[in-house]
């Protein structure tokens, strides 16, 4: 590693096997913002989080995704209540497997600005100074200043960095879950809808891949029910327990399903 290197290189010239991991680390430090605190916390309220950690998640997303808590809150809290029918902001069972895979980032700015769906389905948000004055004003001010972290720490090389951070949600979150979440996979819930459980995914999208799971236990703060399923924001959430940060307010409260002959 060499400090000081020239503007093409930034200041910090690692190995490439360094860049990669500071990459997966990043992307993974999104997941966990993503799948503990906007969708167990702030969607379904599975969990109650230290207000720090809260903060710490919300000014994370600003700088790697610029979404907003309201707005990804109301979108999923509308895909539960309307779950694979043309009012399903993101189903491929009626807008092609295609469609949500390769533009379910498109999906989601188009549901994020309807104002309907906000009112109805984002109560219960923040909507403090922070939210009002610096999220959603500067929505992309965040990733923006991601970028210039990046160059000047791995100069050209960062721009690559940057972007695979940028695209890690909006194809793992966006397109794998909701695409292939609803349709390939297995399922341990007969679920009126058509979610699917996808592995070997969990490292990479911490435990959003045990779909069908959360479609049949959608207030649960831990998605694994079999022995052999690894949910890994369950993990990040007993960490948090441990740490005084984080306590669990409902596992595995069933709702509207039932076991397949498989569990």
């Amino acid at each position: 590693m060499v400090i000081g290197a020239d503007w093409y290189n930034g200041i910090w010239n690692p190995s490439v096997g360094i860049v990669v991991a500071y990459t997966l680390v990043l992307t993974h430090l999104t997941i966990v913002s993503v799948t503990v605190y906007l969708h167990r916390y702030s969607a379904h309220r599975a969990l109650e989080l230290h207000p720090v950690l809260q903060h710490s998640f919300r000014f994370w997303l600003w700088l790697t995704t610029g979404m907003l808590t309201k707005q990804w809150t109301a979108i999923h809290r509308k895909h539960h209540a309307t779950c694979e029918t043309v009012d399903d902001p993101h189903s491929p069972q009626t807008r092609g497997l295609a469609t949500v895979l390769f533009g379910g980032a498109e999906l989601y700015g188009l549901e994020a600005h309807n104002p309907e769906t906000l009112e109805r389905f984002g109560r219960g948000t923040p909507d403090d100074w922070m939210e009002r004055n610096v999220y959603g004003r500067y929505k992309r001010y965040g990733i923006a200043l991601m970028a210039i972290v990046d160059v000047l720490l791995f100069g050209v090389l960062g721009l690559t960095v940057w972007a695979v951070q940028m695209l890690w949600i909006p194809f793992f979150g966006a397109g794998v879950v909701n695409g292939l979440g609803h349709y390939a996979g297995y399922r341990n819930f007969e679920t009126p809808d058509a979610a699917t459980n996808l592995l070997p995914w969990g490292l990479l999208i911490g435990g959003e891949e045990l779909h069908n799971n959360h479609h049949a236990h959608p207030n649960s703060a831990k998605l694994s029910v079999k022995w052999w399923e690894f949910d890994m924001g369950w993990f990040w959430i007993r960490l948090f327990s441990v740490l005084g940060l984080a306590k669990p307010l409902r596992v595995g409260t069933s709702v509207n399903s039932r076991a397949t002959g498989e569990n």
